[in-house]
Order: C-alpha cells, then structure tokens, then sequence
C-alpha cells in the first residue's frame, strides 16, 4: 500500500512594489499525490549512468518517506529532465471566469522564454517543445469557484474534478500519450491575484490521476494569474513561475519555507521565481543529468584537497564540488556569476551550500551559507532576497563548520574568471 505524498506549494506575495523590496514569501500551501510508480521517464543521471569512480559518497541517498528528496537517484515517477521533452499546453476558462483575450496571448507569456530558460539552464541538454495542439480557450463546464480550488486545496476532489473535466474538454483532439508533462494555462482572470495569494501548483509523480488516452495525467502544472508586481518587469520575468513549477515534475523540491526565501535567496528558481532571472543550483543540475560526473569532484577523503572550479553558466570545466557529511547531507560548491540565467547576481563568487536529502520539500532542505552575516545584501532590484545577494566567498575568506572540522577556503581566482577552492576535513 502506497503511502500519501504531499506536494507543498508556496503562496508568494511581494509586500511592496519599491526597487529596494525584496520578494517575501508568505505562506505554504499543501496538495496531495502519491508515491510514484516506476515509469518511462524518470529524472536526473543516477537512474542511467554508471557510477563515476570515487563519486559514490557524494551521491547523498534519497530518503523514503521524505517528499522530494534532494537525494539521489531522483524517484521514478517524473519526468524525464533529458534529451527531448514534449509538453502540453492547454489554456482554460470558466463561465464565470472568461478568457478576455485570446488562449494564444495566453501562450506567449511562456514560451518560447520557458524553452529558452531550459536551454541556457541544461547547457542545451533539455530540448524542451511546447505544443498546443488546440489554440483556442477550453471552456470548463462549471464556474471556477464550484470546483473549489483555493489556497492550499488538495488534489480531492476538486482538482481530480477539474481534470477530469480538461481531459474530457480536450480528449477529442489531443493524443495525451505524446507528452512527457502537461501545463494548465489558467485564464488570469479566475482566482485571486497573484499579489494576494498565488494558487499556481503542480501535481507531480501523481500515478493515481484521471487517465487521459490510458495514461495518467501524472505530472502536471496549473498556473493561475500573473505574478506582475507591478514593477514593469512582468514581460521579461512573469514567465519563471512556468520553470519553477515545471521543476517540480521533474523532480525538485521547494526551496523556501514559511519563513521565505531566507534559506537559499534568489541562488535558485526553486526558492525564488518572482524577480530577476535566476539559474538553478549546481547539485540541480547534477541530479538532472545536466552536468557530468567529470564535472563533479568529491571531497570525502581526509586531509587536505584543492579545486579548481570554473563558473556554473559556462559550458565544460569542473562545476562542483561536494564534501559529504553524512548519507544523507553535504555541502556543495560552485562559482556564480551574472551570466546565463544569472541575472540578479551582483558579489560573483563561490558559493557554499548545505544539501540535506531527509528534509522535505518546503521544509529547508537546502542552506546557503552567507559569507557577509551581517550585510543586508548588494543588490536593490525588486523581489530578490537581498539579505544572501553577497553571500558568495571571495578570495581569502573561509567557511568553517566547527562541529564537522570542515573548512573550505576560497584561495584565489584566475585570470579566466575559475576559482581555487581548498577543503581540508578531518
């Protein structure tokens, strides 16, 4: 018998529209899914590639039981983060609630930005296609408020209702066993304002969903409103709400907590998706198959040991280093810098981070480390968490973790922009 998995889905409101106000993340909100089934697709490198040569302790395990675990292998059930990646784009209205302008428009506010965000953010290993083979609004047949859909609704029964209702809608034109994943563009209009209560959610690795053409729709995202701010960003940045929920499907946690976006900042779209563009983590990219296990160096060994890391956003080169602490914890380092998807970076530098694989989704399952404690940060650019936008080392400063008798010290950067990074652990 298969336990309950619930997929925790934030409730985002910046709190002022000023330059200087970073986003803060109100609440959380709980939906349901199941453990996954094994499937076709299934996330991240581990699943498929031979394990590298002394890369195993750094391998952190998934933990049972946790709800999205930062461990690998990613569980099957997701999609798959790979090769080619064929997405379904349905735009729905209601009765009560519709479209006022064409489901294209709709369309257009996500793509091709997503495919771009995708491509820039895998190195172009995710070539992901968006489809719409109906172009035109799917009428629900009741209003939006019947179905129930509010702030932390849970996936019984309205939206198992409102999906059943989609797949009737679209059946007679979509072949559903085309896709690898399904986007539900809700009319903007339905539903509160992004800036009250943001009800976008994705249902993922969900094998008891409606079947559509025999199989269920297990991955899937619904997003509703726009996160406009109002700070006039909304055509370059309202898409991100697409890749943090698409992340989902494939696998990732969130990154905030009910605190906010305090425990990773904008170092990643998992934790922040309002605001400037911003990249993925480097372990992300690991645990999805975007960076190769040559790519990756493993600090497990006693003694002392250096790294020569080159910045995240280019291609090739060592990206990552990890120095395991336990099964199921670590701390990463890579270089970051305001290139890529990198936009709001404004301290380059390397950045230390704690991954825990037995902490849920939601929950704080990644920890960046603030190399500048009691700054308030170096950027003003709207809906980024300043308090960690310096948190990055630069050269001669060091982290230590005193319990564990790690210390990583950042020991000079090359004229090529790579860092040297030394761990010494006991």
């Amino acid at each position: 018998m298969q336990q309950p998995r619930h997929r925790i889905r934030k409730h985002r409101r910046p709190v002022a529209l000023g330059a200087a106000t970073a986003l803060v993340i109100a609440a959380l909100a709980t939906a349901s899914s199941t453990l996954p089934l094994p499937s076709r697709a299934s996330a991240g490198p581990a699943a498929t590639a031979p394990r590298a040569t002394g890369l195993g302790p750094c391998r952190i395990a998934s933990s049972m039981g946790v709800q999205m675990s930062e461990g690998m292998p990613t569980q099957p059930g997701y999609a798959r983060s790979t090769g080619q990646v064929h997405a379904l784009n349905l735009m729905i209205d209601f009765p009560d609630a519709p479209g006022t302008e064409p489901a294209k428009d709709r369309l257009a506010e996500f793509f091709p930005q997503t495919t771009d965000w995708f491509r820039t953010s895998s190195y172009g290993r995710l070539t992901y296609i968006p489809e719409a083979p109906i172009t035109s609004w799917l009428r629900m047949p009741l209003p939006f408020a019947e179905y129930g859909i509010e702030r932390g609704s849970p996936y019984e029964p309205g939206y198992r209702h409102l999906v059943n209702d989609i797949v009737a809608a679209a059946d007679p034109k979509v072949d559903f066993t085309e896709y690898d994943l399904v986007n539900i563009l809700v009319t903007p209009n339905a539903g509160p304002s992004a800036l009250d209560t943001v009800l976008s959610v994705t249902f993922s690795g969900n094998d008891e969903a409606p079947l559509a053409d025999g199989v269920p729709l297990a991955n899937t995202s619904f997003v509703y409103s726009r996160q406009d701010d109002g700070s006039g960003s909304y055509a370059q940045t309202g898409y991100r709400v697409l890749p943090h929920e698409n992340g989902h499907v494939f696998g990732l946690p969130d990154l905030y907590t009910m605190e906010g976006g305090g425990s990773v900042g904008h170092w990643d779209i998992m934790s922040e998706d309002w605001g400037a563009n911003n990249d993925l983590l480097g372990w992300h990219k690991w645990k999805l198959g975007w960076l190769d296990n040559d790519q990756v160096s493993c600090a497990a060994r006693p003694g002392t040991t250096d790294h020569v890391l080159e910045p995240l956003a280019t291609r090739g080169g060592l990206k990552l280093a990890f120095v395991p602490l336990t099964a199921e914890s670590g701390y990463a380092v890579e270089v970051r810098t305001q290139a890529g998807n990198d936009q709001a970076v404004c301290r380059p530098g390397v950045l230390i981070y704690k991954v825990n694989s037995d902490v849920d989704t939601g929950q704080g399952p990644v920890s960046v480390a603030d190399s500048t404690k009691d700054s308030p940060g170096c950027t003003r650019l709207p809906n980024v968490h300043a308090e960690l936008s310096d948190a990055a080392f630069q050269p001669g400063e060091t982290f230590t973790d005193r319990a564990n008798g790690i210390r990583i010290s950042v020991l000079e950067k090359d004229a090529k922009g790579d860092y040297r990074v030394q761990v010494t652990r006991p």
